[in-house]
Order: structure tokens, then sequence, then C-alpha cells
């Protein structure tokens, strides 16, 4: 973040009177709105760190942390009474007025954009810091970032000699050739051009990983149908077993407790070998052989269900695949194939379906008709329940532990429901009720009552199959 950036945004933020929101959207990134009109973020990354200027939207993951809570509490609805980059340093200074002051109490919240020191800081009239983004204790630092501590300034930086002045010429941060230097009037248009940019790398990037991810998990199902067998092998496998179980039974009398193979002939007259099972009793070595051929014969029964249930999951994940090729935000890429989760969500697991998290909500999506039926049995009373109007497809549920859900959780589940069911784009209807006004018919076939609509639209050219 270069210094003459920072001032310029100073200078554009100095025309604002309060601090309507915020709040962290993201683990290093910080939102600020302005007059409910104007919205900045401020990423923290050590090394790395920019503002930028977009519309506020609902993260999908809420930070509860005391940063976060005493953030909220100070910040939110505050009245600005300067802003400053104090000592030409590169750390902008935010002194503010609490809505719930009484007398006139003042805070301050710094955002120091310095390399190692990069840090969102909360201090009181008296420079002890009330709390931090990021604490470093002694051992880390002479500069110590706790609650409670003096916060101590920031080394002066070394002045270079024969350092050219800030030229009156800058690059276009998009590369558009050139624009003139960044003034108040102009410094939106630059911080929207930084969003656009950095949220076009970041979505290359991250669909390329959640590509991988998702191509990963096609790849084991079609190897898994792969090793499947055919019906009529198994039938085969079913009667050689059968037959040689027999063959065994008619030759008890041959075999000692020691062989390994009996060599006999079979009821057509010809030369047959069967390995003998190891650890069993001769009058029991038939046994073995009529189990494995029930086995097979069962087996050749019902392939074609394990064959469905994975050609479905197959299908599912080929949905997913085409719904990040298309996404055009984060905010898709992340409700599609979301990041590892807290501590609490890895130890979350799923016996049958797939588990999606939006805005600290479970989402349970079923896969294939199996899944669908089973998350229905499952699902509590109260928890929401999902499907696409007139269109076979996944049932999504939504577990609400009673609670009132926002509309954010409830559009961008019905989107979910439409990604994993309907092949083609196109506008969707998506009915939804609560679990207990639906009936299950057959399987997972269903009536439902009581129930609303969302209309969804999927964009995207057709899926290819």
């Amino acid at each position: 973040m270069k210094l003459h950036e920072l001032q310029t945004i100073a200078a554009r933020l100095k025309e604002f009177n309060f601090i309507t929101r915020a709040r962290r959207v993201e683990n290093n990134t910080i939102e600020l709105s302005f007059d409910k009109t104007h919205t900045y973020f401020f990423n923290l990354i050590r090394g790395h760190s920019h503002a930028y200027k977009a519309p506020s939207q609902r993260p999908l993951q809420g930070f509860n942390a005391p940063f976060d809570t005493l953030l909220h509490t100070l910040v939110s609805a505050s009245k600005l009474i300067n802003i400053t980059t104090p000592n030409d340093d590169r750390v902008l200074r935010f002194e503010l007025a609490p809505k719930s002051s009484y007398k006139d109490k003042r805070i301050t919240l710094q955002l120091e954009f310095t390399g190692k020191n990069t840090n969102a800081i909360l201090l009181d009239e008296n420079e002890v810091i009330i709390e931090a983004l990021r604490h470093i204790d002694a051992d880390s630092s002479f500069r110590v970032i706790r609650p409670g501590v003096e916060l101590l300034p920031i080394p002066a930086r070394e002045s270079r000699v024969g350092t050219r002045p800030t030229p009156t010429i800058s690059k276009s941060p998009v590369g558009a050739g050139l624009v003139p230097a960044l003034n108040p009037q102009t410094i939106d248009t630059h911080l929207e051009a930084i969003y656009t940019k950095k949220q076009q790398q970041r979505l290359m990037e991250s669909k390329k990983v959640k590509q991988a991810s998702t191509l990963k998990k096609i790849q084991k199902i079609s190897q898994a149908l792969k090793k499947i067998p055919n019906s009529h092998t198994l039938e085969q496998e079913s009667q050689k077993y059968q037959k040689q179980a027999n063959i065994i039974l008619s030759h008890l009398h041959q075999i000692k407790p020691y062989d390994k193979v009996l060599n006999a002939y079979d009821f057509e007259g010809k030369e047959v070998s069967i390995p003998l099972p190891k650890n069993t009793v001769v009058n029991r070595m038939s046994e073995h052989y009529f189990n494995l051929s029930k086995r097979a014969k069962s087996k050749a029964k019902n392939v074609h269900i394990e064959r469905d249930n994975l050609e479905s999951k197959k299908v599912f994940y080929e949905n997913i695949l085409y719904a990040i090729e298309n996404a055009t935000t984060l905010y898709d890429l992340e409700l599609l194939v979301p990041k590892r989760g807290k501590q609490q969500r890895k130890k979350e697991k799923m016996r049958f379906g797939e588990l999606f998290w939006i805005e600290d909500y479970k989402v349970m999506v079923g896969r294939n008709s199996n899944e669908n039926q089973k998350l229905l049995q499952a699902a509590k009373g109260n928890d929401i329940w999902m499907h696409t109007r007139e269109i076979p497809g996944s049932h999504v549920f939504i577990r609400t532990d009673k609670q009132n859900l926002p509309d954010s959780v409830l559009e961008a589940a019905a989107k979910l429901c439409v990604d994993f069911s309907a092949k083609s784009p196109g506008d969707y209807l998506v009915d939804y009720t609560k679990r207990k006004f639906v009936k299950i018919q057959e399987g997972s076939s269903v009536e439902y009552d009581k129930y609303q609509t969302i209309a969804v639209r999927k964009d995207g050219v057709e899926i290819r199959v």
C-alpha cells in the first residue's frame, strides 16, 4: 500500500460524517461503510495489504472473536472526528465518537499497512490498546500488541537519499495506460478498478483449485464404476461356486484335513482342481462355496442399484463442476465448494448426502434418490425442505434449530438446489416449506403443503452430457 494512495483515501473519507457499519468479512479484510452510501474494504494481509471499493455483501462466514465484537460495538454507527496518516507513514487513523458514548468519549481505529506491522488496532483516549486483529507478544517484537498495553509508535522509516518526488502521472491499476494522479475525486474509480482486477484474479485461482477438487471426486467415482462387474458375469460366477460346492460335497470322503486342493472329476467327467478354504473343517468346506455362490447371486441382483447410485453421484458432481465453470463471483464459488470450516465443522461427518455451510447454517443435499430418502427421514420437523418445482433432482435441507432464517440463506440454498437439479440454463422455481409439512409417498417422492416459492435464474450454456 503506497503512502500517497493512503493519503488520498484519507482525504476522500474525510468527506463523510459517520461510519455506519464496521465488520470483518474475511480473515484479514475489514469492511467500513460510510454514511450508508459508500463501502470500502481494507485488506490487511502482511506484505500484500491494499484497499478497494465494492458493494457490501453478506459474508459467508461470521466472525465472533473479541476484536469483531468490539469493532461492531465501538465503530459501527460512530461519528467521524478526524482521519489522518500520522508521521507520513502508511497508517490510516480514524478518530471516532462511539454511538454508545456519553460525555465526550473518543476511541481510535488504527489500520496499519506497514509490512510486518500490518494490523488493525482499537485504542482508547490514552493510546492503550482495547483490542487488535493480531496479537503480538514480547518474544516476537519489542512492539507488544495486547489489550491493556500502551501502543508504541511504529519505528520511523529510514529516509532514502535522492528519492524521487511523487509523479503527477501514474499507471492505471488495470493496465489501461496512463491516468492523472490520484485525488479525492478519482480515488473511488481507482479503488473500484483494484477490486475488479483482484476479484478476477482470485476468481480464476479459486476456480482452478475447486475444479481440481471436484474433478478428483468425479474421477474417483468413474474408477469405482469401472470396477463394478456386470450382472451376467456375477451370475456365471454364482453358478461356478455352486458347482464347486456340489463337487466338494460329493467328494468329502476323499478330502484329508491337511489337503489344500481337491483334484477330482466334475459331473460331466471333466478333471477339475478346486482350492480348499483354509482353517475350515472338511464337512464345512462345501458351505464356504455355497456362501460365495449366494453372495455373487445377490450382488448380480442388486448391482444395478450400486451402479445407479454411483452414476447419480457422478452427475451431482458434474453439475457442481459446471456451476464452478460458470460462477461469476467468489461468493458463488464458496457456496459450491466451501473452504475447510471451523473446528466444529471439521468434526461434522455426513453418513449420506453432501454438506454445505451458508452463513453458519448447516445445509444438506441429497446426491441421489436413496440419499434424498434418508435425509427426509433424518430431518427435524422445523428444518427447511427445498426442491425444484416439477423437476426431479436433489432435496435440500436447512438445519434451523427453530431459528428464523435470513432471506440471504434461503436464496443461496435455492440456488444450490437449482445447480444440483437442473442441467440447462433458464428460470426455475424452488418450493420450500418446513419438513413437518412434507409427506413421503414412496421412496423420495413427496407431497407438501404450506410452501413458499423462490425464483432462481441459472446462467451459462447447456451442460454437455
